[in-house]
């Protein structure tokens, strides 16, 4: 059976419960109220009857009939009574609306109380039927020396709850209709509101709906118009360091995420797509979009989040072996340039200076690598400062390092990909700082050490500097002077996003005109430093 058709004999069996139930008791009330009125209006007559001279004074005479009869006659058709019996201490009737039953004993045998002095109603069956009763004493002095008994009978009784009882059912009918009808409209509005859909369909939907969310890599949090979470998953509870227990739902999404913009997402109705958000210090991508009716209104938004860690580190990966393949073309040109040098002096016949330049080369060369393989013995570090140098020498910049350089004790627990992501984008920085400057000579120098506890980087150039206006924000990424880039903005956040993570400090000085100085601050174990914000 269908949902609305459940909900239609649903509705109807229960106001035809209800409506039953409602005639029963009305009815119940009604027949014991209108009993209430009669038995009162009956004692009523009664003790007035009782009360008056001449039926008192008729029973001493010699015929109390002919006296008391007429009075009540005239009286029981005032108040439509259905009889008024007078009878005396026997019980003897002296007044009946049958004449003919003048003198004989009365019926019902309800006169005990009466003969002690009490007025009563009472329900008892008569020579004309079931009636209500209302009995009263007749009284000469303090002696009773009769009975007065006003009766209605109950058919009459029960004829005028029918009448009433008839406009109730007429009633509870129109009640049933207006009731059927309106269980139509509530079933279908019901039907329309959950798009037709039946129980069973929609708990599997629920339960398919949960699965999904849960399955999903991503943290997934929706809200309603007022900024209330209805939806979240367990990857959100992860993402947000929320305890699966705590309950989320119901609570506004600014006293849990800031800077979310879903809210703005629900005022617009505008989606937002792969927009960067910072949660717990780690920058997520963020989709946002908004949740319409079928009415095209705007119900809520759903954003999903997706870690940007995996991403940055690929492009860490890639940006390492781009550097690789710069620097060993730029040796390949280097060389190339040299053996050209050198077929030229050999055409020329200059044996003498080939010799010489060979030797040269080969000295600084020798001398170069040895000082890299002796002061920074790791593999990874020296090839890519080699790779450096190469590069520098195609662009004309004179790149030198420090002799007085060391990087012999470099924890194995420190990050070479960190490391080369901080001295890469330092140097490259140089670089471009160096090669934008009017001055004839670009230097850039590299310094590292590993005394005491910290291993300390520096590069230095001889470019433009950086306007102190920018000195606050080189760091946020996207933040850049350059137009021509496409990766602008990026190199110094990465650099400082390793440096967070190895727990160190960044600070640089700059002049206009004259250069800048980047040190880098790395502690060899993680209590040496204070983590926090890098210093600018």
């Amino acid at each position: 059976m269908r949902l609305h058709t459940k909900l239609m004999l649903g509705i109807s069996i229960l106001i035809i419960v209800l409506g039953t139930i409602i005639e029963f008791t009305f009815k119940n009330i009604l027949e014991t109220n209108l009993k209430h009125e009669i038995g009162s209006k009956a004692l009523s007559v009664a003790q007035s009857i009782s009360s008056m001279p001449e039926i008192e004074a008729a029973f001493s005479t010699n015929n109390p009939s002919a006296i008391i009869q007429p009075i009540a006659e005239k009286i029981r058709k005032q108040v439509d009574a259905e009889f008024i019996v007078i009878g005396n201490r026997n019980e003897i009737r002296y007044s009946h609306p049958n004449p003919k039953r003048l003198g004989q004993k009365m019926v019902g045998g309800d006169n005990g109380r009466v003969f002690k002095g009490e007025s009563v109603i009472s329900e008892s069956t008569g020579t004309l039927g079931p009636s209500l009763r209302g009995k009263a004493p007749i009284f000469s002095g303090e002696k009773v020396i009769g009975v007065v008994s006003v009766g209605y009978l109950q058919t009459d009784i029960e004829k005028e709850v029918a009448k009433i009882q008839k406009k109730i059912f007429v009633a509870t009918l129109i009640i049933l209709f207006g009731g059927l009808i309106a269980a139509l409209l509530i079933s279908l509005n019901i039907k329309r509101a959950i798009f037709g859909l039946e129980p069973k369909e929609i708990a599997w939907m629920y339960q398919e709906k949960h699965a999904i969310l849960e399955s999903i890599h991503e943290g997934i949090i929706a809200i309603d118009t007022n900024g209330r979470i209805t939806v979240v998953n367990e990857t959100a509870h992860t993402i947000l360091k929320v305890p699966m227990q705590t309950l989320l739902r119901g609570k506004r999404i600014e006293e849990v995420l800031e800077n979310t913009h879903l809210l703005k997402v629900v005022e617009t109705g505008q989606a937002e797509y792969d927009q960067e958000i910072l949660i717990s210090g780690e920058v997520y991508l963020a989709n946002r979009i908004p949740i319409f009716n079928n009415k095209d209104e705007v119900i809520g938004a759903v954003a999903s989040f997706r870690n940007k860690s995996e991403l940055t580190k690929l492009l860490k990966e890639l940006s390492h072996i781009k550097t690789y393949a710069e620097g060993l073309r730029a040796q390949t040109h280097e060389y190339s340039n040299r053996l050209y040098t050198l077929l030229g002096l050999i055409q020329l016949g200059s044996y003498k200076e080939a010799i010489d330049f060979i030797s040269k080369e080969v000295d600084v060369a020798q001398g170069f690598i040895q000082f890299l393989m002796k002061e920074v013995p790791d593999p990874i570090i020296a090839a890519f400062i080699l790779g450096k140098v190469s590069l520098a020498s195609e662009l004309k910049i004179q790149f030198s390092i420090d002799r007085e350089s060391s990087f012999t004790d470099v924890p194995a627990a420190i990050s070479r990909d960190s490391l080369i992501t901080i001295i890469g984008n330092l140097v490259n920085n140089a670089f471009e700082a160096v090669r934008e400057s009017d001055k004839e000579e670009k230097k850039v120098a590299l310094f590292l050490t590993d005394l005491g506890k910290e291993l300390i980087m520096e590069v230095e150039d001889n470019g433009n500097g950086i306007e102190e206006t920018s000195g606050n924000l080189i760091f946020k990424q996207g933040y850049t002077t350059k137009d021509t880039s496409s990766n602008a903005g990026i190199g110094l956040s990465l650099v400082q996003k390793a440096v967070n993570e190895l727990g160190g400090t960044i600070t640089f000085s700059s002049a206009k005109g004259e250069g800048t100085i980047f040190t880098v601050a790395i502690p060899k174990s993680r209590g040496d430093l204070d983590e926090g914000e890098p210093r600018h």
